[in-house]
């Protein structure tokens, strides 16, 4: 079990190698209070069809299996512990990002910091102001909920799915729920009382291949606010699907793994033209 002793925090990580030929590394950053498990649920299915990729999966300091220090107080904290884990674990070599909700968030202030050290960035329904009360948001509601005989908590991850099916309950379960019952109460309370990134409002211009995805019905981040921050992303995919909430992976799993692929393919594909290799990357295009 693999974990990184930073002045700040404990991190535990996964370190899973390439099956092909290598094509780089892919960090992935989960949502908060939730753990890895959030990020490899949804991108492992994905990542099998494109094997030439390490992929890193960190647990945030006081998520999952990673501890933090007393002196670990915010957001502000939690961005340094990420940043010197990718320093330290990804030295050299193309590096892509992928980030989900709080994830999101730190990736935009990892792409400001260095938006050239990235070869791609996907955002999966991030957040892009910390504040709630400034977010543009739609009211939740369920589409879709074939459930009947299973009872929901309204307090419970389960209730923010907008597609409530035996399916999604049992994704929920797994990859949001588990993660969210590991956290570390304490170090959570820090984080929410100083949860504004000092990059908030300043994420420069990328121009390498993004995906952005978010759910017409999110009612935690919305999508208004992420639209507008791709307008500095000319090489982006920006999605806002209907049928889902926050948890889009798994509200429009197909619609989600095909938009993934097609990023993934992309970055492979700038790769490719950026060392001169004569590789066909279009055919993990799926």
């Amino acid at each position: 079990m693999p974990f990184l002793d930073l002045p700040l925090a404990r991190v535990h990580y996964l370190d899973l190698p390439p099956a092909a030929a290598p094509v780089g590394t892919l960090v992935l950053l989960h949502g908060f209070t939730c753990d890895h498990r959030l990020m490899s649920g949804a991108f492992e299915p994905v990542l099998e069809r494109h094997p030439g990729w390490r992929r890193v999966y960190l647990d945030l300091p006081g998520h999952g299996r990673s501890t933090a220090t007393a002196a670990l107080r915010g957001t502000d904290d939690v961005f340094a512990v990420v940043q010197e884990a990718v320093r330290q674990l990804v030295p050299e070599g193309p590096l892509a990002l992928a980030g989900e909700s709080y994830g999101g968030y730190l990736t935009q202030g990892l792409l400001t910091a260095d938006s050239g050290r990235y070869a791609g960035a996907c955002l999966v329904a991030p957040a892009v102001l910390a504040a709630f009360a400034e977010r543009k948001v739609p009211e939740h509601q369920v589409i879709a909920r074939q459930l009947d005989e299973i009872e929901i908590d309204p307090e419970s991850a389960h209730a923010l799915g907008v597609v409530q099916t035996p399916e999604t309950f049992r994704r929920t379960a797994i990859e949001v729920q588990t993660g969210i019952d590991s956290a570390d109460p304490a170090v959570i309370a820090r984080i929410s009382a100083d949860y504004r990134g000092a990059w908030e409002g300043s994420v420069p211009l990328f121009d390498r291949p993004g995906l952005v995805v978010t759910g017409r019905q999110d009612a935690a981040v919305g999508y208004a606010d992420q639209f507008a921050l791709t307008a500095g992303w000319p090489r982006t995919t920006y999605a806002a699907l209907d049928r889902a909430g926050h948890n889009v992976q798994i509200d429009q799993a197909a619609v989600f793994d095909a938009l993934v692929g097609d990023w993934l393919a992309r970055v492979t594909e700038s790769l490719d033209v950026a060392t001169g290799s004569t590789g066909d990357s279009s055919r993990n295009r799926q």
